[in-house]
């Protein structure tokens, strides 16, 4: 089954059980990747998808943060929900000693010796580790690496 069935298939589900919030999420999922393949002018792959995926995840933890600083209750519950429905589909992160292991052999392959060569480190490990760890803390963990050799 692809991705876009499965999407279709859990819209019909929330749909059936009334699930609002959860209807909600998954119509704007299936938006954006509606979208992204118009823009494409062709069908997403897997890698495609979960960058997709990552990009919306990072955008409702964005939306979040600046909705608490708000003091907008609401919109952060309706962020959080949309969040959670999102990240069912992501596949399950990479574990921390698995991509240690993938940052240390990035930064040989690239042959980076301090943190200006972060963006190369970064060109090879992204599009081993799409959608299974945040671009965020595999930058951190890439320039801590960097700054100690």
């Amino acid at each position: 089954m692809t991705f876009r069935e499965t999407v279709d298939r859990e819209i019909g589900l929330a749909a059936k059980a009334k699930d609002r919030v959860r209807l909600s999420a998954l119509r704007m999922l299936k938006s954006g990747l509606h979208n992204r393949e118009i823009d494409l002018k062709r069908e997403l792959n897997e890698g495609e998808s979960l960058q997709l995926l990552s990009s919306m995840v990072k955008q409702r933890k964005d939306s979040i943060e600046q909705f608490e600083k708000g003091g907008r209750a609401d919109l952060v519950e309706k962020e959080l929900a949309e969040l959670k429905v999102i990240e069912e589909f992501m596949p399950a992160q990479m574990p921390e000693a698995e991509l240690a292991a993938l940052v240390e052999d990035a930064i040989r392959e690239s042959g980076a010796t301090s943190a200006r060569d972060m963006g190369k480190v970064m060109k090879i490990l992204m599009p081993k580790l799409a959608g299974r760890a945040d671009g965020k803390s595999v930058g951190e963990k890439v320039k801590a690496m960097l700054t100690l050799s």
